[in-house]
């Protein structure tokens, strides 16, 4: 849709490949962010007699994938900690988007999640025999998604979940998603879900092996060990304690791209891509047979048209527009970017537009071989998670939907342990749409100008707003410190 801008973009990158300069981007630009430091692991006195009186047991089984079971992983022990429960480790629902039968002990390291929270919260593996063959539907404790309100606050679960936990001993809460709010929130379990966010979650060996591999396939050796590596690759991090580089031996920092255009998101949008009449027909297919409560939907509303969806920045962004914010933010030609997902719509003629410009792209499929990957080919969490370590460990995290729980926790998590110089771009796409509408007139420079302003203001140090989410926006007293500058 914006050759002109390419072909600029194509001779900017060519007289950039010589200069030595490198982009600004690659570190955060503001110095406040070195100042927010990881605390929420630090150790309160302990509430003698804490687990004393016992509630009963709470058990929960997540839904969705990776990212939305880390949400409820982190919900449920504030919950249980709220109610003065014991918490059975996690279930995973079986789902038929994701198909992946993998649970906790498949994904994460059971024993240090349990140690790591014993503080806090009594966690168990298994719930007494006496009560898991109790019928939960039955006996009231069954607890679904529509009997909580989306972002609850802790008397909605006082009021509606103690009495089925006092009564019962026990309560099931089936699908769990989004359940708990961030504010109103007693600032003690806003800190346990912070702990067990950044601290307690970690990734079995397998996966923390797999990782380190893919990282040092993308990097050609080892960088300098940073807290980012020893907390997601464990032992399996990089050795070399030194911060020199050998620029010789290869490209030793990367990109990571989270780019949302898979088919799914580009037929929810409702928006065009420049792809024609059989374009329209493809996704309207699609959104029939994957969206019919969408279908119904639109059927009693007044539609919005592509191009107004556009304007208001409602659109995924496709390869090429990724591709034109990357050459637009002085990235080189010769930069390596890791994909993270890798289904795009369309296949590789869709992502031509970004190949062409950047050529050094990989992603785990390319970087691992059939043998690596056949542990992990059946289990989709399990290779989500991969994708989490090489983004989260990238030089340069960027993102084309910030709505996305990839895109938040990773974000999140990098801002947490990256000490100021793990830099997230993420694109304001209403002001990115109004500047490609000007893709026939618009110079280079301008453009140059004008994409670097939008990601600049998006990369400001501010401590968490209000009601948002102490997942991707850590900076607050309860799960980060503040040293004076």
């Amino acid at each position: 849709m914006y050759d002109r801008l390419l072909n600029l973009a194509s001779s900017a990158l060519a007289e950039k490949e010589f200069k030595q300069e490198s982009s600004r981007f690659l570190e955060e630009p503001y110095q406040q962010a070195s100042a927010w430091k990881p605390c929420s692991d630090r150790k309160v006195p302990m509430n003698k007699g804490k687990f004393d009186k016992n509630n009963g047991y709470i058990l929960i089984s997540a839904n969705g994938g990776l990212n939305q079971q880390r949400v409820a992983i982190c919900n449920a022990v504030a919950v249980a900690s709220l109610l003065n429960a014991t918490l059975v480790l996690p279930r995973f629902l079986y789902s038929n988007v994701w198909k992946d039968p993998s649970q906790f002990g498949d994904i994460y390291q059971e024993e240090y999640f349990m140690s790591t929270l014993k503080d806090e919260v009594n966690i168990v593996k298994e719930l007494p025999p006496h009560l898991s063959s109790l019928d939960f539907e039955a006996l009231g404790s069954l607890i679904t998604d529509a009997d909580i309100v989306k972002e609850a606050k802790p008397v909605d679960y006082i009021r509606s979940v103690l009495p089925p936990l006092l009564k019962n001993g026990v309560v099931h809460f089936l699908g769990f998603g989004n359940r708990l709010g961030f504010d109103p929130l007693p600032s003690n379990l806003q800190k346990l879900r912070c702990k067990c966010n950044f601290h307690a979650l970690k990734f079995v060996p397998k996966i923390q092996q797999t990782g380190s591999l893919l990282v040092r396939r993308i990097r050609k050796y080892d960088a300098a060990r940073r807290m980012l590596d020893k907390q997601l690759l464990g032992n399996f991090g990089p050795k070399n304690s030194s911060n020199k580089q050998d620029t010789s031996r290869g490209p030793s920092k990367y990109l990571a791209l989270h780019l949302r255009f898979e088919a799914d998101m580009v037929a929810y949008s409702l928006c065009e891509f420049g792809g024609g009449e059989n374009e329209k027909k493809d996704l309207q297919a699609y959104r029939e047979t994957h969206f019919p409560l969408l279908i119904e939907r639109l059927k009693n509303s007044s539609p919005i048209s592509p191009t107004k969806l556009r304007k208001l920045g409602r659109c995924p962004l496709t390869p090429e527009e990724a591709a034109l914010v990357l050459a637009g933010l002085g990235f080189k030609r010769g930069t390596y970017i890791y994909l993270a997902g890798s289904h795009i719509y369309g296949g590789e003629s869709r992502m031509y537009p970004f190949t062409s410009l950047y050529p050094n792209l990989v992603t785990k499929e390319s970087l691992l071989t059939s043998d690596e990957l056949a542990p992990f080919r059946n289990f989709s969490s399990q290779l989500a998670a991969l994708d989490f370590i090489a983004c989260a460990t990238a030089d340069v995290f960027a993102i084309t939907d910030s709505g996305s729980q990839l895109s938040s926790l990773v974000s999140g998590f990098r801002t947490y342990y990256g000490g100021g110089h793990a830099p997230t771009l993420r694109p304001n796409k209403k002001r990115l749409a109004a500047i490609l509408s000007e893709n026939s007139t618009i110079g280079w420079n301008g453009f140059e100008d004008r994409v670097k302003k939008m990601i600049e203001e998006g990369q400001r140090v501010r401590a968490r707003g209000f009601g948002r989410s102490i997942y991707r926006q850590p900076r607050c007293p309860e799960c980060m410190c503040k040293e004076a500058r």
